[in-house]
């Protein structure tokens, strides 16, 4: 049997702060109860995240499935791109790419892009729990530009 098919959810947003601004949530370890849908609670990240190789300490899970596990930075350039390894095992793994490209005005293009993070996992991805991430990855992007927004207030 060959390769199985990659499955990408996809999504982009507007947000009108800068790349920095957006930047600046994703490389706060705290934010990401807060943006990520199904994460409930940071227990803890490494120090000098989000550096490559760093971790962030997370559970996730939705009412009395919850899961301890982490997620670790595989790719970043600041202002630009981080890519992550999101794990919630035994649930799967997902890799993760958040790229920023800057817009007209300070305004940015937030690209999520998120695909199973191994071999397993690649097997739960057919067009129905596709759709689902997108949807999923909708909100979560909207809750990013909730926080980016908030902090570049006053």
């Amino acid at each position: 049997m060959g390769e199985l098919i990659r499955r990408v959810a996809r999504n982009q947003r507007r947000i009108p702060v800068s790349p920095e601004r957006v930047f600046a949530v994703l490389s706060d370890p705290d934010t990401y109860g807060h943006w990520v849908v199904g994460s409930d609670t940071i227990r803890d990240a490494d120090e000098g995240w989000p550096a490559v190789g760093t971790r962030l300490h997370h559970r996730v899970g939705f009412g009395f499935l919850k899961v301890n596990d982490h997620t670790e930075v595989l790719a970043m350039e600041p202002d630009r791109l981080i890519e992550l390894h999101a794990k919630a095992r035994p649930l799967g793994t997902a890799r993760v790419r958040i790229t920023l490209e800057r817009g007209d005005g300070d305004g940015t293009l937030v690209t999520m892009e998120e695909s199973a993070g191994d071999r397993l996992t690649r097997l739960l991805l057919n067009p129905v729990t596709e759709f689902l991430l997108r949807r999923r990855n909708e909100i979560s992007l909207r809750r990013l530009e909730r926080l980016a927004t908030r902090r570049a207030g006053p």
